[in-house]
């Protein structure tokens, strides 16, 4: 199935499609990511492949720095940049419900608010329920100060609500981009190519450009420290919810025990990888992405950070007078991340591993215009 035309293509998509159609008679670049194979296979550019296209990008840099058409050259051809437009119409375009939508362009001012009126929440609740808030609890049990019925009563829904808003709109873009049948051997290979981040190595190993111009596989370090300490936090708080419903222990659980191990190596990896993010993301140049996405960018950054940091330090204060206050603000950075998740750069993953999938499966195919040998 075709992809739908451009006839009511927005600015970004246009210029996306106008670069590809460059790109295409030249195809220096087509052996640094899987986004110039895929472009191959098409002669035409319509919303659907531009969308998949932008998402398959992970705006390494490498070609536009091997580019000859990049400025000053009349071409002006900047991928990079122009993917990352279109991926941020594609999270708005998918968004779900389309209120939501504008989220996006706000995004760090909802992040804010967000943070802020759940700090509120989660400290009036504090103080209520202890009466003091720098009361020590020489237990260091953190159900003293809110119980587990009311953090689960809390967190449920608003989870289940994130996940049911990404859910939806990712799957508006796999029917969008019109993937067909996923052999087994496409999702696996998808699967190794999103944990071990193939694609930000900048197609040659080395890594991706940074501010000096230099090869650095920085970036895909700090990511995977980010990415897996996040997955590591979720195991913990899984089994720690297993161990309490499933076995009947209650917390606190000892250093040694399996979600504090899990939850303090998380919490390091998921720190240093967010202020890794952040001092490239405040070097990155200007060309490399689109900088109408900073303030989302560095939102979600700053609440990785805070969700991160505030964690590590509850086992360590958790038996003094501070425990109150840092829990709600733990808890006001948890919940600020859950209520914005499917609305900031979080989706950026998501619709990233769909457009893998997608690719996966498409080079499996035979390529009907034999431009490129894959």
């Amino acid at each position: 199935m075709p992809s739908l035309p451009l006839a009511a293509a927005t600015p970004a998509e246009t210029e996306v499609a106008r670069q590809l159609r460059i790109c295409n008679a030249c195809r220096y670049c087509e052996g640094f990511c899987a986004v110039f194979p895929a472009m191959t296979r098409r002669l035409e550019f319509g919303k659907a492949d531009v969308h998949y296209l932008a998402n398959l990008c992970h705006g390494c840099g490498a070609c536009l720095h091997a580019c000859q058409y990049a400025p000053p050259h009349e071409f002006a051809v900047v991928v990079p940049q122009a993917m990352a437009r279109v991926r941020g119409q594609t999270y708005s375009d998918y968004a779900w419900p389309r209120v939501c939508a504008a989220l996006y362009r706000r995004n760090g001012l909802a992040v804010a608010l967000a943070l802020a009126g759940a700090f509120a929440l989660f400290l009036v609740l504090a103080a209520t329920r202890d009466g003091s808030l720098w009361q020590a609890q020489p237990s260091g049990d953190f159900y003293r100060v809110l119980p587990h019925g009311l953090m689960v009563a809390l967190f449920g829904p608003v989870f289940l609500l994130a996940v049911m808003a990404l859910g939806v709109g990712v799957v508006r873009f796999w029917r969008d981009i019109t993937p067909g049948v996923v052999p087994r051997r496409a999702a696996a290979e998808a699967a190794c190519d999103v944990l071990r981040l193939k694609y930000l190595d900048g197609g040659h190993g080395e890594g991706c450009n940074e501010e000096d111009d230099r090869f650095t596989l920085a970036r895909r370090r700090w990511h995977q420290l980010a990415f897996y300490g996040f997955l590591l936090c979720f195991a913990s708080t899984c089994i720690a919810t297993l161990y309490h419903y499933g076995f009947g222990w209650r917390a606190p659980y000892p250093v040694t025990s399996l979600p504090k191990l899990l939850g303090i190596t998380g919490g390091l990896g998921l720190f240093i990888g967010a202020a890794g993010l952040l001092r490239l993301n405040r070097a990155r140049p200007a060309l490399a992405g689109d900088a109408a996405q900073q303030p989302m960018d560095r939102a979600f950054i700053a609440l990785l950070l805070l969700v991160a940091g505030t964690g590590l330090l509850l086992p360590i204060l958790r038996s003094t007078g501070a425990l109150g206050v840092l829990l709600a603000l733990h808890l006001g950075a948890v919940m600020a991340l859950f209520l914005t998740l499917p609305y900031g750069k979080f989706a950026h993953g998501v619709y990233r591993c769909a457009a893998l999938l997608k690719w996966a499966v498409e080079r499996r195919r035979p390529n009907t215009l034999g431009l490129s040998d894959d």
